[in-house]
């Protein structure tokens, strides 16, 4: 058995032996309290298996330590410090999961042993995030070949090679899969067993389109020259010297030979197109590369709706830790739903439902534990405030002492106060979205009833209208008497405190277009439901166009969607909103495109509008032809692990959001039973007329004939981050979790008109 990556070079390490050697820990929940469990880290150095279940119906359970986002010591998880207090501090702690997977609270027996598993974890995700892709493959292929060695006898039977072979989604022919089973066992016994089944992994991982290519390019002696490397890459679309090739060929060749003479083989060109460097992601926008002194209202800014919530807006739960995953996912403007609690204490929860309800107090901690973590750009808390005076102060006072000098509460000095500043004036500061009082406000008692009624309200009793239609169509889970109708007076005042801490985002109702395109005031903004956006955008786009290049905008989902369902967020960005908002917590198309809108610049939640949005109206924009030659795909994900026979049927779709005119689909023909290396050759073309608005989804799905394609992977990125030539895609999961190994192979044309 091929020792492969197994346990990550991390054999010797101290945390990492008493990881395998396993521990007691005791799993704390919010239901039916702590349970103690056997944690073990496994031999591939990258799956933690544990007993699940209870009693009779135990079960074992495992994860991996790849999917593993982050790992807090102590009580740093809202988990810990609503259940865990029976344990001491220092025994405690969380592993957070990417995706959508819950947090798992533990607690050890001893704070050496919690030391033992933090330290470990630690060093076993750095190195996992530091493999090249061969090496996660080798891994990869590691632990299937031991899940497929039935009787643990380190070799491996024809049977348990065609178990194998499903395993990995291939339905291999068994003539085919004997004959190349007879040519690696060189011992002749029935059996492979270490070199012999290296080899058989070794053919059965070729990669025959880029041995073609290598072919291409190295001609008959099958080694690439620095200049031919350079024409290559060139071909690729890239500024080449033969310095860059040959700085190239001293990174990713492997033989040392080849590399003292400037020479790439096979290998080292493999590497080189698995590597980052072949990634279809441009990778200088991997870090922030745009203009960031421009005012806020130039940016589209990654913007989350009921933050609070982890499921759906009926009987979901509210948490802090859907804060830390939307800050951690580089959303910088964020939801709270504020509400009368007890004891003067307002409480975050979707109101007159059955969602649980969390402090507010609390949020703003996790806020100011999380908000810069991911990106340092200013983060805008939107107040939907249905709170009385009393604790409207509260909040303000919470506000002030929990974030500090965080909190923006005047107008930056030397800046005109009526102009927005840009995000970079405002790095590290949070920023407050809520209604303001009039500046020439005294008056004493602090009744602050805000005048003009009926206009005032319109927006406000549009978005609780719906939820009140929402809530009411919810009646047969609450009773009637437990839903009480907003009080009328809570919705007008504005406790002073709570005002003073608003500056630059003042919410007021929207005065239509035609007065604030002759009034324009960049400190106000409004908010607008899906639906009256779509109207706006139907009626007055252009118009709209010009008001978001001086205010900002917010865009909310219809309360009515029960299960927190979102909408296309692509048409809205067409017209310059900025503040986009979608539920964090549904996984689909809509959480794919806005991952993909901000998956430049960094990550850092803010993306400038293209000219054309900025300062309209601006240049007609350049007109593209996107040919986009779909090759193969490699280690697709089995769908139905537990099923050995079913084995995906792949094909692979590509998706064009942009402007409506741009807006397109294709997708090539399926390959029967092939989920690890179905190779297509077909080529998808485009025309575009707004490139750089337009977003890029590449979706693998399983064709089924009689009900619905099953979602295998997806990745979305902006039209332009997207670098041309052969490249790789890395799929991700329905929840945005990587799928690693697998990945597509493209090669990419543009071509203006």
């Amino acid at each position: 058995m091929p020792t492969g990556w197994s346990p990550s070079g991390l054999t010797e390490d101290e945390d990492v032996q008493r990881m395998l050697r396993g521990s007691l820990l005791w799993k704390i929940k919010s239901r039916g309290g702590p349970r103690e469990r056997l944690f073990r880290l496994q031999e591939d150095g990258a799956t933690v298996c544990f007993e699940g279940g209870f009693r009779r119906a135990r079960s074992q359970q495992s994860f991996s330590v790849m999917h593993i986002e982050a790992v807090r010591e102590g009580r740093q998880s809202e988990g810990l410090r609503q259940h865990g207090a029976a344990f001491p501090e220092r025994h405690c702690f969380t592993l957070v999961f990417k995706g959508k997977r819950k947090n798992l609270d533990l607690a050890a027996q001893g704070e050496e042993d919690a030391r033992h598993w933090v330290q470990g974890l630690s060093k076993l995700m750095g190195r996992l995030q530091a493999m090249s892709q061969p090496e996660k493959l080798d891994h990869w292929i590691h632990g299937v070949l031991q899940r497929a060695d039935r009787n643990k006898d380190n070799k491996m039977s024809f049977r348990e090679v065609k178990s194998m072979l499903r395993m990995i989604n291939i339905d291999m022919d068994d003539v085919y899969a004997y004959k190349l089973f007879k040519e690696c066992d060189r011992s002749g016994n029935e059996r492979l067993e270490g070199r012999e089944v290296e080899e058989f992994c070794r053919r059965l991982l070729r990669r025959p389109e880029l041995e073609e290519l290598f072919g291409r390019y190295s001609g008959e002696d099958r080694v690439l020259s620095a200049e031919e490397l350079r024409d290559f890459l060139r071909d690729q679309g890239e500024d080449a010297s033969l310095r860059q090739a040959r700085a190239i060929i001293r990174t990713y060749e492997l033989n040392e030979k080849a590399r003292q003479q400037d020479l790439m083989m096979l290998d080292g060109f493999m590497m080189y197109l698995l590597s980052a460097a072949g990634d279809i992601l441009n990778q200088e926008h991997t870090k922030v590369h745009q203009d960031m002194s421009q005012p806020l209202c130039h940016y589209f800014i990654s913007s989350s709706h009921n933050t609070y919530l982890t499921r759906n807006q009926i009987g979901g739960t509210s948490s802090t830790e859907a804060y830390v995953r939307a800050l951690m996912a580089g959303c910088r403007c964020v939801e709270l739903d504020c509400w009368e609690g007890s004891d003067g204490e307002p409480i975050v929860y979707h109101g007159h439902t059955l969602t649980s309800k969390i402090l507010f107090r609390d949020v703003i901690e996790s806020i100011r534990d999380y908000a810069f973590k991911q990106s340092p750009y200013p983060v805008i808390l939107s107040l939907e405030n249905h709170c009385g005076l009393e604790q409207q102060a509260t909040m303000a006072r919470h506000m002030k002492a929990i974030l500090g000098d965080m909190l923006l509460t005047q107008p930056l000095e030397g800046q005109d106060p009526h102009d927005l500043p840009s995000p970079e004036q405002l790095k590290g500061k949070v920023l407050v979205k809520g209604k303001k009082l009039p500046e020439t406000w005294h008056e004493p008692q602090g009744v602050t009833s805000l005048l003009d009624h009926e206009e005032e309200e319109e927006e406000e009793e549009e978005e609780e209208e719906e939820k009140l239609q929402e809530r009411s169509s919810r009646r047969s889970l609450q009773s009637l008497q437990e839903i009480k109708p907003l009080q009328a007076k809570d919705a007008s005042q504005v406790a002073p405190e709570l005002s003073a801490v608003v500056v630059y985002c003042q919410a007021v109702p929207f005065p239509g277009l035609a007065h604030a395109l002759q009034h324009p005031r960049p400190c106000e903004m409004s908010s607008f439901s899906e639906r009256k956006a779509r109207k706006l955008i139907k009626e007055a786009g252009p118009a709209l166009v010009r008001y978001n290049a001086r205010q900002l905008s917010r865009i909310y989902p219809l309360g009515l969607k029960m299960n927190s369902s979102n909408y296309n967020p692509q048409e809205m960005w067409n017209v310059g909103c900025q503040l986009v908002a979608l539920n964090f917590q549904t996984p689909g198309y809509e959480m794919d495109l806005n991952a993909g809108r901000f998956l430049g610049n960094g990550r850092c939640g803010y993306v400038l509008k293209p000219p054309c949005l900025r300062s309209p109206p601006g240049e007609g924009p350049r007109r593209l032809a996107l040919h986009i030659r779909v090759i193969t795909a490699q280690q697709l994900p089995k769908l139905n692990r537990e099923k050995g026979s079913s084995i995906v049927d792949p094909f692979v779709r590509v998706e064009i959001h942009g402007v409506p005119a741009d807006c397109s689909k294709q997708q090539t023909h399926h390959k029967l039973n092939n989920g690890f290396n179905p190779r297509w050759e077909e080529t998808l073309s485009f025309q575009l007329r707004a490139p750089e608005l337009a977003l890029v989804r590449f979706v693998v799905e399983d064709y089924d004939s009689t009900s619905c394609n099953d979602f295998v992977g997806q990745f979305t990125l902006p039209l332009a981050s997207m670098r041309e030539g052969y490249r790789h895609i890395h799929l991700l999961s329905r929840d945005g979790a990587s799928l690693s190994p697998a990945t597509l192979f493209v090669h990419v044309r543009c071509k203006n008109l």
